[in-house]
């Protein structure tokens, strides 16, 4: 195939995936982020999906990775409250594996063009040190342990690197731990009403998250 036919067909692809993505975040991820907003009512939701409901969820969260602009962070504390900490954080690490594995090999199929469909150009751009830095595998190791970095981010630019996909998948697996254990334990102590040591819980990650996004944005920068 020729690049201009190529060119052509990648654009035609690029362009039923934004309608589709655009269908989907209106009919599935705004009612998916107002579900996941309500623990109880998320809880509820799961109880009544019996044996379906980790099922479900794992193909939600899923869909919240390949659709890279749905937050993930209610999903998490959702987890937490319905399945508690052990069980949530399984179904996280699941889902997380199936999604990251879908993004990077749409990547390596896609090219570039695709992740302009989720993200700005500007953000893209300031990753460009991922390529050319010969410390890159550490580097991405280390930002995607950093609680409130932007991960789905980083999984979609893995794919543009050099760095081999099964070493990719193990890190935007592994390494997404301590953001969604977080969540986890602080969703699980909203369902067993500990809620003294879930502000506790949400205080440190909101300010360790805040941590990470000032390292990330310094780096970036330093880069």
């Amino acid at each position: 195939m020729n690049p201009k036919k190529k060119k052509i067909i990648v654009g035609i692809f690029i362009g039923i995936a934004v309608i589709v993505i655009g269908l989907a975040c209106w009919f599935i991820g705004i009612p998916l982020i107002k579900l996941a907003g309500s623990p109880q009512e998320f809880r509820d939701w799961v109880d009544q999906k019996d044996v379906w409901g980790p099922i479900i969820y794992i193909l939600l969260v899923i869909f919240q990775i390949v659709i890279a602009f749905i937050p993930g962070e209610p999903l998490e504390i959702a987890a937490g409250y319905a399945f508690g900490a052990f069980r949530g954080t399984v179904f996280c690490l699941i889902a997380a594996s199936i999604g990251s594995i879908m993004v990077l090999l749409l990547v390596r199929k896609f090219g570039k063009s695709l992740l302009e469909v989720f993200f700005d150009k500007e953000k893209i751009e300031g990753l460009k040190f991922l390529q050319s830095s010969s410390k890159k595998i550490l580097i991405f190791t280390i930002l995607f342990i950093i609680p409130g970095t932007p991960k789905d981010l980083l999984c979609y630019y893995g794919g543009l690197t050099d760095i081999p996909m099964p070493l990719l998948i193990f890190v935007c697996t592994v390494c997404r731990f301590p953001s969604i254990i977080t969540s986890t334990i602080g969703g699980d102590a909203l369902g067993t009403g500990e809620y003294g040591f879930a502000v506790i819980v949400f205080v440190i990650t909101a300010i360790i998250s805040l941590a990470g996004v000032f390292i990330y944005n310094r780096f970036g920068k330093k880069e």
